[in-house]
């Protein structure tokens, strides 16, 4: 028997859904340490997947395009993740289903042909690197005369952009609220692209400036506060403001509230409706941790997490029977 641990991640920003330089996508984005997904794996002649019904079917379907002819897997998932609230569960469902018949079956592959071959990472490489190395990732998007439309991962079917850069990530606590409830997915996603895309070419520039000179000198410098501004900037241009302006006023309450009692960055990940904000202290992230789950008990429902970056990837023990 085999397992597979793999991470959730927080996606940043989209960088450029205007194309004018020929190149689409792009993305910054944390691996995180919890929540994660944790499977294990035996050969077995059928497939066979056991839990979380909305993750299985992205892990069988991951299963049937790795298993060679006439072979089986059974996967049981032990360990799963809220689905299509912006951690990233899709991504890691299917990778991990993948990276567990390459282990069983001897394949040979890396991560980024499995993603490939599970067709992940066609907009954003972030959830392919995350489970790949971990720790905070930019990635290069895709040139685009090879996927020749704006479209989520989901819609895409080009391979993941290439990192530009990769650093372990401070031991900043993070706040994280998983709302009860989903982000935007599937259809709806795809006609969220086609409504407001292409982004104005401004916005992109605004976008790209303060990666290069705010975001990326403070994770160098580890200054958090600078971090944290640039944050908070993302939420207010590009493709990120038209993700926060569809939450529903509970999820901008409390990522106000957020920013505005001890994180000094925070914001929508993904489509949401998961908020994270990040903080200087494990005392200021407790604070923090119990007022957002108070508000959510309040609003929602859903869960606060105190949590901090994941500096290393996937991990898979054992091996075949």
């Amino acid at each position: 028997m085999i397992k597979v641990v793999s991470p959730s991640r927080l996606h940043l920003t989209l960088i450029d859904l205007n194309a004018e330089l020929g190149r689409v996508d792009g993305g910054a984005g944390i691996t995180l340490e919890s929540p994660g997904l944790e499977i294990s794996a035996t050969e077995a002649d059928t497939i066979e997947v056991i839990g979380d019904p909305l993750l299985a079917g992205k892990m069988r379907k991951a299963a049937q395009a790795l298993l060679p002819a006439g072979k089986g897997i059974k996967l049981h998932i032990d360990d799963s993740l809220p689905d299509h609230v912006g951690l990233g569960s899709g991504t890691q469902a299917a990778l991990s289903a993948a990276a567990a018949v390459n282990r069983i079956y001897g394949l040979g592959k890396s991560v980024r042909e499995l993603a490939v071959a599970v067709g992940r990472g066609g907009t954003s490489g972030i959830g392919v690197a995350a489970f790949e190395n971990g720790g905070f990732i930019l990635d290069a998007g895709h040139k685009f005369k090879d996927k020749g439309a704006f479209s989520p991962s989901a819609a895409s079917h080009v391979p993941p952009g290439p990192v530009l850069f990769r650093k372990n990530f401070p031991d900043w606590p993070i706040v994280l609220a998983i709302p009860n409830g989903k982000g935007a997915h599937d259809a709806e996603e795809v006609d969220l692209f086609k409504k407001f895309c292409p982004i104005p070419l401004a916005e992109v520039q605004e976008i790209c400036h303060v990666i290069l000179m705010q975001l990326l000198p403070a994770l160098v410098e580890e200054d958090l506060e600078s971090f944290g501004r640039a944050i908070n900037h993302f939420q207010t241009v590009g493709f990120k403001r038209r993700e926060v302006e569809l939450q529903s006023q509970p999820v901008l309450d409390i990522m106000n509230y957020m920013r505005d009692n001890g994180a000094s960055g925070s914001g929508i990940s993904s489509f949401g409706p998961v908020v994270y904000g990040i903080v200087g202290s494990a005392r200021e992230g407790k604070k923090l941790q119990q007022e957002v789950q108070r508000m959510l008990d309040e609003s929602l429902g859903g869960k606060a997490l105190l949590t901090k970056a994941r500096n290393r990837g996937a991990e898979i023990f054992g091996g075949p029977d």
